[in-house]
């Protein structure tokens, strides 16, 4: 009998919806031309590029030439960040620039940041967040510098789900009448949130293919036309210039019907957010000595993340992974590291506590089964690793 598996870490990576492998699939073998050509195989994969630049460039409300494809999210946050420095420097700046990140980024913006500050490049400014994971307002405002040229938040955190108030910013941002680029990491926001970067008032806004049903090693930037930004690659002029090297195709073809699918599964979300909290309020009930990490207002409808007290949260990964139920303990790209957690760090927890923490993160294919499911398996094994430790 082949052994149930759920799977409920879609904020690590989510399956390729099949809807997308078959519109990727011609540009294997079929389309294969480059768009770079100006035969008509090249022009066949160039209308699939075309095509999914408008697809994005419709769901984020802007200009088709202010999306440019990238390798992924990090790429994208990297390129945001070094970018707008080099660009500062290139154009004769000469007192040291600000910019200013939140302390639950993902780490593709902090580490950037804190390379440019190590190498006397700029000056950062990392903000703190309350005990939801919120950064507020008025630490933004507090923040703001005369020589203050880039702010980075994420709308939503992975490891929390927590929602940052990102069009409220924007608009305090631009009160300010300073030169200053406003970008977001959505990586997590897109499949849930309003991504419309009028509404939101952004300059910049980061997203990747895996997280929405997507290919994996494809991600685009949405620029404001007329922001100053050094290019990532220089080569062949792909991407207006700023990012050389012959397209993805397949990749990009992918990652522009995964954003088109995006607003027709819209309506599921309220179903993911029923299971969601079927999932919180079973564990709170069945579960002693548990406490929910981050805010329940303000977060991401797919987003769980509890810590249980006593036990480690890698001992539940474990023992939920030999029942085919697949979890987190932390966000994926910094699982290995035994260090705790820099989000749940920032929103007060001891290192205890983030260590004892898991992440269930839903998706698309999660039932009110798999909950069942999920629930019946997870309190029998909370139960016998507290046997097994002795509380």
């Amino acid at each position: 009998m082949k052994k149930k598996e759920i799977y409920l870490d879609n904020a690590a990576t989510t399956p390729v919806d099949s809807a997308v492998l078959k519109k990727m699939q011609p540009y294997f073998n079929k389309k294969y031309g480059n768009s770079s050509s100006i035969h008509k195989a090249g022009d066949s994969a160039r209308k699939g590029l075309d095509e999914a630049r408008q697809q994005i460039s419709t769901f984020l409300n802007c200009l088709s030439e202010e999306i440019y494809f990238t390798g992924g999210a990090t790429e994208s946050n990297n390129w945001l960040i070094y970018g707008v420095v080099d660009k500062f420097w290139e154009n004769g700046g000469k007192n040291k620039p600000h910019i200013i990140i939140s302390s639950i980024e993902h780490k593709a913006i902090i580490e950037p940041a804190k390379y440019l500050e190590e190498k006397n490049l700029v000056e950062v400014t990392i903000l703190p967040v309350n005990k939801q994971g919120i950064v507020e307002l008025d630490e933004v405002k507090k923040a703001i510098k005369k020589n203050t040229i880039l702010v980075s938040v994420m709308y939503a955190n992975s490891e929390i789900g927590s929602i940052q108030p990102i069009k409220q910013i924007g608009e305090l941002i631009k009160k300010t009448n300073q030169e200053i680029v406003f970008h977001t990491d959505a990586v997590q926001a897109i499949n849930y949130l309003n991504c419309n970067v009028k509404y939101l008032n952004v300059d910049a806004l980061s997203i990747s293919g895996h997280k929405i049903y997507g290919p994996k090693g494809v991600g685009a930037l949405y620029l404001k036309k007329g922001i100053p930004i050094a290019p990532l690659i220089r080569g062949g002029g792909q991407e207006h210039g700023l990012r050389s090297g012959t397209e993805n195709i397949p990749g990009i073809v992918g990652l522009g019907e995964a954003i088109n699918l995006v607003s027709k599964n819209n309506k599921d979300n309220n179903r993911i957010k029923t299971l969601r909290n079927k999932l919180i309020t079973g564990i709170m009930k069945d579960i002693p000595d548990v406490q929910l990490n981050g805010t329940l207002e303000y977060r991401l409808p797919n987003n769980i993340n509890f810590s249980f007290l006593g036990i480690e949260g890698e001992g539940i990964l474990i023992e939920l992974s030999e029942q085919g139920i697949y979890v987190s303990t932390g966000s994926a790209c910094a699982s290995h590291s035994l260090k705790p957690s820099h989000v749940l760090s920032a929103i007060g927890l001891s290192d205890e506590e983030s260590h004892s923490s898991v992440r269930f993160t839903l998706g698309r294919q999660t039932s009110n089964n798999d909950i069942d499911y999920v629930l019946n398996i997870l309190i029998k094994a909370v139960n016998r690793l507290r046997k097994i430790s002795g509380r």
